[in-house]
């Protein structure tokens, strides 16, 4: 039996080549904050707040431009739509614990976290769920609030030839290729690639949404006519 202990130990093991996929990430928001004349403490206060890496990103950039504040806040709730998708997945596993705890495990929720601990609660379903849970969000947050203040503060000295964007499509790529181990998975991430970069020129990130629907749409038809939905 595991303890729960154990469990969060083996979340901060898991998320750990995770961790260290998405420091560029977190230096790339400390570097746009300070660009857009953000101090250290308003770049903190956008990745305590916000906590996720895409919306961050698109909000810095609207308000750097002069955007009302509720256009970059609807910006914000359109790209990570996708939570409520998540939130609706992994409900079912926390489901016995109480609701403040699980209102607290929402604020760690990012495609990183959900990512991983739905293949290891599907692998291992005697593992407990909440400690592994915090062992793979922790850690995440942790790093991802250090990282954007070392970009805020140093990031004008970064030398421009680091590739610090093409490490943020790795960290992706990593979770996803692994979850793709069926034929409705499969069809679910190929249909939600192809309109993902189909639908990148629309306005206020809409394409996000837009592809996931559409993925879940395709992975849920295949499961059906493979029999496996009913």
């Amino acid at each position: 039996m595991t303890t729960n202990r154990e469990a969060f130990r083996r979340g901060v093991v898991d998320v750990l080549p995770v961790v260290l996929g998405v420091v560029p990430f977190g230096l790339i928001a400390g570097v746009a904050a300070a660009e857009a004349g953000f101090d250290l403490a308003a770049a903190l206060g956008f990745s305590i707040g916000i906590f996720a890496g895409a919306s961050q990103l698109a909000a810095i950039d609207l308000l750097s431009r002069d955007a009302p504040a509720l256009v970059a806040i609807g910006t914000i709730a359109v790209i990570n739509s996708r939570m409520l998708m998540y939130g609706a997945s992994i409900a079912p596993y926390l489901a016995k614990e109480p609701l403040p705890r699980r209102l607290g495990a929402a604020y760690l929720l990012v495609d990183q976290v959900y990512a991983l601990c739905i293949a290891r609660w599907n692998d291992d379903p005697e593992l407990p769920r909440l400690p592994y849970y915090l062992g793979t969000g922790l850690p995440l947050w942790v790093n991802w609030v250090l990282w954007t203040a070392v970009g805020t503060v140093a990031g004008a000295s970064l030398p421009e030839a680091i590739p610090l964007g093409f490490a943020v499509p790795l960290v992706f790529l990593a979770l996803l290729v692994p979850a793709m181990h069926d034929r409705p998975t499969i069809a679910a991430g190929v249909a939600a690639g192809v309109v993902a970069v189909a639908a990148a020129p629309l306005p206020a990130n809409l394409g996000m949404p837009l592809a996931a629907l559409t993925g879940i749409a395709v992975g849920l038809t295949v499961s059906v006519r493979r029999g496996k939905v009913r």
